[in-house]
C-alpha cells in the first residue's frame, strides 16, 4: 500500500502539549523499548530511515509526529520498560503515556508492539487497559515473528488472542516481522480502517 510511503516526519513533542491541535485523526504506535517499533515504522512507510533505530533500546525519549496528509498523523510514542533509563523518567514517561491515551482525542488507535515470543508483559498490559478503558481499539502486533517456526508463531498468536479477551475491549492480535513483512498487509488494513483512507488513495 503506497499511501503510508508519503509519511513525513512532523515534529517532537516532549508530552502532549506540545504536540498541537488536537485534531484529525492519529493512531500511535507504542512498545517496549526493544519490541522493534521504529524498524516497523520504516517497513511501514517503506523509509529506511524515518523512525529512527539504534542498536541502544530507549532511544525515542520524544513523542515523534509523522505526518501522511492533512489532518492524518501517525505518532511514535516513547519506549517503555528498558532497564537502563532511569526511574524518574520511567516514571515521566508512564505518566506521559497515560495522558496521551486519556487526553487525546485525535487518537483513533493504538499499535501496542510486542516480542512474540514475550507478549503482555506488565506495561504492555497497563498500556492496553488503559486504551480500552479510554475507548480506544488496539492491534496487539507481535514482533519479530520471523524468529519463530510457523507453527509455534501459529501457536503463540492463538495463545496471545486468547489471553486479549481478559481486556474486555477492542484488541486485535497478528503476527508481525520488519524483516520478512509477515503480517504487514493486517497492518496496513487496519490503519487504513483507523485513518478513514479511501480504497481509492490505498494504492
Amino acid at each position: 500500500m503506497t499511501y503510508f510511503t508519503q509519511a513525513t516526519f512532523h515534529k517532537s513533542a516532549p508530552d502532549i502539549s506540545h504536540l498541537g491541535e488536537d485534531s484529525g485523526i492519529e493512531v500511535a504506535f507504542a512498545g517496549r523499548s526493544n519490541a522493534g517499533k521504529s524498524s516497523a515504522l520504516n517497513t511501514l512507510t517503506r523509509q529506511k530511515t524515518l523512525a529512527r533505530t539504534s542498536k541502544t533500546p530507549g532511544r525515542t525519549q520524544m513523542i515523534n509526529v509523522f505526518e501522511l496528509e492533512a489532518g492524518k498523523r501517525l505518532i511514535d510514542l516513547p519506549g517503555y520498560g528498558y532497564a537502563k533509563v532511569p526511574i524518574d523518567m520511567k516514571k515521566k514517561w508512564q505518566r506521559a503515556l497515560g495522558e496521551y491515551l486519556q487526553k487525546r482525542e485525535s487518537l483513533k488507535g493504538l499499535v501496542v508492539l510486542m516480542d512474540i515470543r514475550h507478549p503482555f508483559k506488565d506495561l504492555d498490559q497497563e498500556l492496553i487497559y488503559w486504551a480500552v478503558g479510554a475507548n480506544i481499539p488496539v492491534l496487539a502486533l507481535l514482533t519479530k515473528a520471523d524468529k519463530l517456526k510457523s507453527g509455534k508463531r501459529k501457536e503463540q498468536v492463538m495463545m496471545a488472542q486468547e489471553a486479549s479477551l481478559a481486556f474486555c475491549g477492542d484488541v486485535t492480535v497478528k503476527a508481525f516481522s520488519s524483516l520478512s513483512k509477515i503480517g504487514l498487509p493486517d497492518l496496513e488494513q487496519m490503519l487504513a480502517h483507523w485513518l478513514q483512507v479511501e480504497s481509492g488513495e490505498r494504492e
